[in-house]
């Protein structure tokens, strides 16, 4: 029999060195056909492999002195060719020049069907169409009782990276059949494509330019920059410098914009990254998927990007043991964790190196939105265009939301057939919040703005501010450090203080359209419990969860809440105390933009005044501020009679917004049951009625000449 497989299987230049040491094993393979062939009474019997004759025993027993104890010298093949794969592959997997033979004598029938046949025929068994251990060994000039032995050992190179699969286990070590993984020959004739088993797990990934230049880790940044000017330059090349020195190294991250600056830093050290998604993990806690992974960064010779952590939910026991045996399947490889929390010992055997990673500014973060929305296709109309970093300046997200608003912003526009405005930014990043917050209070989408409020200048003053604030958080508390140290959140906390109906409620809703955020108003009947500790747990629940979305928190009526600490004199006492001194605590570390509301200021604790960003007064509206107010409440569309006499309403009726709105709400109802245009009977008619709800006397005095007509039309 002939086979070349030189000729046999054209090779491609890059590959020449592969095919020379295939062409090596075939020589040995044909050499051990022949002194097969030549100690065989019967070399052409077509039943060999199915039976064991008797001349076949004796062979075995004549020959069982000299097997195995001795192997023919067999040439070594050359080292390859430093560039090659197979050179890297041995480099990265720490293999010996003899495992590369064993690996190349495996590998033969993936890349010549013809092997198979020779392989049966040295097996002596028709079925078995691939190597055994004793088999490589013998075509190695390697003993099978020999050292050779320990390369198929479950630590050796070869198999404990994956390289070579031993099937059969239960036949001795020597009869058992030799494989080589698919994706180890892809990836030896070309192919860099991850494998098929890390579908959805992980990723090739290379850092654009762009990415690396905001983050300050571009490979040529000069090394004896002033750390100072640049900070970011300076924790990208520590960065670098510590993924080139190997082990894990992990990314204090609580803004979850950590990945791109772990793929350019390993980018930068000369590692192509993999990028593994935590939470897929998580999904998939398979041993030997971890033993996958690992052989895959090996393959690439880079290194693995792990994150956001707290997708893994590593503080659960079998989830910690799942990111320990990942460490160890990847140890000697560059890997970079980021995630929100502080790194546990017990979640690896080696201590990572721990680089805190602070938010990106305004700059980078309009960046990154202007590198989102250009990939995805649809221009920015001319308004967005210029004012990009001060419509997206209130949002906080994640690169991966961020990337997910910016393609839904554009699809949106898209389907219109238009460019991407504002408010398709606020669409899609509201869009982008979790269903948690939702189920612990109640959301509104803001329906109103700046033209729907009637407030004193010094209250609309305040809410100016609390935009302002909000939308500058990141540079004045981040950047510029304006509120360092004390675990102290980059929040900002602000208290409406008022009558009931003054427009508090109104305000923050008008707030939080402003900033293109939803309104979450804190329902306490799902928040206080009788028991002792609940009421912290479910405030602890609402605070983590408003701190991960986009959203404005309402606590309305918090003196229900944020009470005054008093004496203590029995449990009752002591448990109110204990709630109020956790919220003065937790309200410090928030990140978010809350909002309190009350009626009687007087009983808030006075600790909570300290941390208070903005305090907005709600007085009574005045006559001028009413008859606005009593205009717009019955709005343009509501037919009005001749008689309609509204400076008569807010110079008599001295009401709050929300009592005039609701008398407005009313007159219009008494006017559609009577089929007539609004007119001064109804709309009075509508105030006594507001009155008696209230408690308050209704004078004929105030009421002038249209109380007594009101009995006329049926409503005295």
């Amino acid at each position: 029999m002939t086979l070349d497989l030189r000729t046999a299987v054209p090779a491609l230049p890059a590959h020449d060195h592969l095919w020379d040491r295939l062409h090596r094993v075939e020589q040995r393979v044909r050499t051990a056909v022949r002194e097969r062939r030549a100690e065989d009474p019967d070399p052409d019997d077509p039943y060999r492999g199915q039976y064991l004759g008797p001349e076949a025993v004796e062979r075995i027993l004549a020959s069982a002195a000299a097997a195995g104890l001795s192997g023919a010298a067999v040439a070594a093949a050359p080292a390859p060719p430093p560039d090659s794969r197979l050179a890297r592959l041995g480099a990265a997997f720490g293999l010996l020049p003899v495992d590369l033979d064993l690996l190349t004598v495996a590998l033969a029938p993936e890349l010549d069907t013809r092997f198979e046949q020779l392989y049966s025929y040295l097996n002596d068994d028709l079925t078995r169409r691939r190597p055994t251990v004793g088999l490589a060994l013998e075509l190695c000039g390697l003993p099978g009782a020999g050292a050779g032995r320990l390369r198929f050992a479950g630590r050796a190179p070869l198999i404990a990276g994956g390289l070579l699969e031993i099937t059969e286990p239960e036949r001795p070590l020597l009869s058992r059949t030799l494989r080589v993984p698919d994706r180890v020959t892809a990836h030896l004739l070309g192919d860099d494509a991850p494998d098929d088993a890390l579908a959805g797990l992980a990723r090739r990934a290379g850092a654009s330019p762009g990415t690396r230049a905001a983050f300050g880790a571009e490979p040529d940044a000069d090394p004896d920059a002033d750390p100072d000017a640049d900070p970011d330059a300076d924790r990208g090349a520590r960065l670098r410098a510590a993924a080139a020195a190997g082990g894990p190294v992990y990314l204090l991250d609580r803004s979850g914009h950590a990945g791109p600056l772990a793929e350019a830093a390993l980018a930068a050290a000369g590692h192509p990254p993999l990028v593994v998604d935590a939470a897929a993990l998580a999904a998939r806690p398979s041993p030997g998927l971890l033993r996958v992974l690992a052989r895959e960064a090996r393959l690439g010779g880079g290194g693995v990007v792990l994150g956001p952590l707290d997708r893994l939910e590593p503080e659960r026991p079998e989830r910690a043991a799942l990111l320990r045996e990942l460490c160890a399947e990847l140890s000697g490889l560059p890997l970079i964790v980021h995630g929100p929390q502080v790194w546990d010992p017990d979640w690896a055997r080696q201590s990572p190196v721990v680089v805190t990673v602070p938010p990106p500014d305004g700059s980078a973060v309009a960046g990154q939105w202007a590198r989102a929305l250009a990939a995805a296709g649809t221009p920015l109309d001319e308004a967005l265009t210029d004012g990009l970093a001060e419509a997206v300046a209130a949002y906080r997200l994640d690169l991966e939301k961020l990337e997910r608003a910016a393609e839904v912003a554009a699809r949106t526009a898209a389907a219109e057939r238009r460019p991407v405005g504002a408010e398709d930014l606020r669409a899609a990043v509201r869009g982008q919040n979790a269903a948690g917050l939702a189920r612990l209070a109640r959301r509104i989408e803001p329906a109103v703005g700046w033209s729907d409020l009637v407030l004193p200048e010094p209250t609309a003053a305040r809410l100016r501010e609390l935009v302002l604030r909000a939308r500058h958080r990141d540079q004045v508390l981040g950047q510029w450090r304006m509120r360092p140290g004390g675990g102290r959140g980059n929040g900002v906390i602000a208290l409406f203080a008022g009558e009931s109906g003054t427009g508090k409620t109104m305000s923050a809703e008008v707030v939080a359209a402003e900033l293109g955020m939803e309104l979450y108003v804190v329902d306490l009947s799902t928040v206080v419990d009788k028991y002792v500790g609940e009421t912290e747990k479910n405030l602890e629940r609402i605070f983590s969860e408003a701190a991960q979305v986009n959203g404005v928190l309402l606590f309305d009526e918090a003196d229900a809440l944020f009470g005054k600490r008093s004496q203590v004199k029995d449990a009752h006492d002591r448990h109110a105390n204990v709630e109020t001194a956790y919220l003065l605590q937790r309200m410090e570390s928030f990140s978010g933009i809350a909002l309190l509301t009350t009626n009687l200021r007087a009983n808030l604790d006075e600790a909570f005044t300290r941390r208070l960003d903005v305090i907005a007064e709600f007085p009574l509206p005045d006559e001028a501020q009413r008859r606005l107010l009593w205009d717009r409440c019955l709005g343009p569309r509501l037919p009005r009679a001749d008689d309609l006499d509204l400076d008569f309403c807010a110079r008599q009726f001295e009401l709050t917004g929300g009592s005039i709105r609701a008398c407005a709400v009313s007159a219009a109802y008494l006017a559609a049951g009577a089929g007539t245009p609004l007119g001064m009977a109804q709309l009075v008619g509508a105030v006594v009625g507001e009155y008696r709800k209230l408690g308050r006397l209704v004078l004929e005095g105030e009421f002038g000449p249209w109380l007594a007509a009101l009995g006329d039309v049926g409503l005295g």
